[in-house]
């Protein structure tokens, strides 16, 4: 195991967009396969064609995006290490987590083969919830990620904790995919504006 995990951090620092890539895609994979079978309990009725859209945007279209934020991040210089974790924390959550947010969702309706309408239909229903659950959890994750975290490990970091957040954001994606009537009738409460 340690030898994996030195082989791990080495991908990371000699191929980070490979290896950021990869671990995308099976974190949020894993991250909908948690969703489908504990939250929501699909047992068999598992749809695997859901997983692998997660697992694809994870991978291909969410994880090569973070992976050149987190590099533009580390790159930027203060003069004091207590400002750089305040703006570094600031960037990300008021620019980054936003638009990351409503990213996720148009791109899980266009890849459902929905439409723009749909897209923006999603959009507007959960992306301020969503923002504000984001924030909840990213803010201090983000002060401990910039703080203490070497930075090659940062994505990694994230990406773990990640996973119980994609297991939230799956399990949202699927209940606005329903819509309004598919959630009373499954008993499911919509997440409401704050």
């Amino acid at each position: 195991m340690a030898s994996l995990l030195r082989a791990y951090n080495a991908a990371l620092i000699r191929r980070p967009m490979l290896a950021q890539c990869a671990t995308g895609g099976v974190l949020f994979g894993f991250g909908d396969v948690i969703a489908q079978q504990l939250v929501e309990g699909r047992g068999k009725d598992h749809d695997f064609t859901r997983t692998v859209r997660l697992g694809f945007y994870g991978g291909f279209m969410f994880a090569p995006v973070v992976t050149k934020w987190y590099q533009f991040l580390n790159g930027l210089r203060f003069s004091t290490p207590n400002k750089a974790l305040i703006y570094r924390v600031y960037l990300d959550q008021a620019f980054f987590s936003p638009a990351a947010v409503a990213f996720f969702f148009g791109s899980m309706s266009m890849l459902e083969g929905k439409g723009v309408d749909e897209a923006t239909n999603r959009i507007s229903h959960a992306f301020v919830p969503t923002l504000i659950r984001n924030w909840a959890v990213y803010v201090p994750v983000q002060v401990i990620n910039f703080s203490i975290v070497p930075s090659h490990l940062r994505f990694v970091f994230v990406s773990v904790v990640s996973l119980f957040w994609n297991t939230y954001l799956s399990s949202v994606n699927a209940r606005e995919q329903l819509g309004p009537p598919h959630d009373l009738e499954r008993g499911v409460e919509k997440p409401t504006e704050a």
